[in-house]
């Protein structure tokens, strides 16, 4: 969730203007007070920004706000990952790339981590059985374009899924043998479990 705290910064609005200090506001207090308790006006205060003009740039008030933040951290996300793997030549160096930027993001955001800690009423319900789809479907939205070139426009939607599942499934419940925001975890965790199957599929279709 964050416009400022997931990428610093990184926002396809301009960083000073309104709407992107409002959706780096939102992220600051969440991360500060938590879903529940913030208020439009402490989002107009922390932006430096009149409550009607928050409310003039999202109509809708707090909802509308949220999810913006949302939707613009999902693409500020996407942008940071595609800057990243721009220049790989190499599947497997995508995959590390990707794996490891999105676990660490997810574990260090912290608004995200507030929530999880204290109010975990708030995502929980949208990280289980069908509302699991709507993240699917924005994580999913960012890796198929990295992910195409290696696997086929075929194969680019479901391997991205598939590395979502993966990346919040290690994120939120962390394992002993393999820490996913380490690199040298993350290639052989790739190189171990992912390539073999992304591998063995290319084959069958080129065959």
């Amino acid at each position: 969730m964050a416009v400022t705290s997931l990428t610093d910064g990184a926002t396809r609005a301009p960083a000073e203007s309104p709407p992107a200090r409002v959706l780096a506001a939102t992220i600051a207090c969440i991360a500060r007070w938590g879903l529940a308790k913030t208020t439009l006006d402490d989002i107009a205060r922390e932006a430096g920004l009149s409550r009607a003009t928050v409310y003039r740039l999202f109509p809708g008030g707090k909802d509308t706000v949220v999810r913006a933040a949302v939707a613009a951290e999902v693409e500020a996300v996407g942008d940071e990952l595609a800057a990243r793997t721009e220049h790989f030549d190499d599947i497997d160096d995508v995959l590390v790339a990707i794996i490891t930027y999105a676990t660490d993001v997810l574990r260090g955001h912290p608004a995200l981590q507030y929530l999880l800690t204290h109010e975990p009423d708030q995502v929980l319900p949208h990280l289980a059985f069908g509302n699991l789809d709507v993240v699917l479907a924005a994580a999913t939205a960012v890796g198929e374009p990295m992910l195409q070139p290696y696997v086929g426009a075929g194969d680019a939607a479901s391997t991205a899924e598939w590395v979502a599942r993966i990346v919040l499934s290690y994120a939120l419940s962390p394992s002993e043998w393999f820490d996913l925001a380490n690199e040298d975890d993350a290639r052989r965790f790739t190189a171990t479990f992912l390539l073999p199957g992304l591998l063995s599929r290319k084959a069958s279709i080129d065959g």
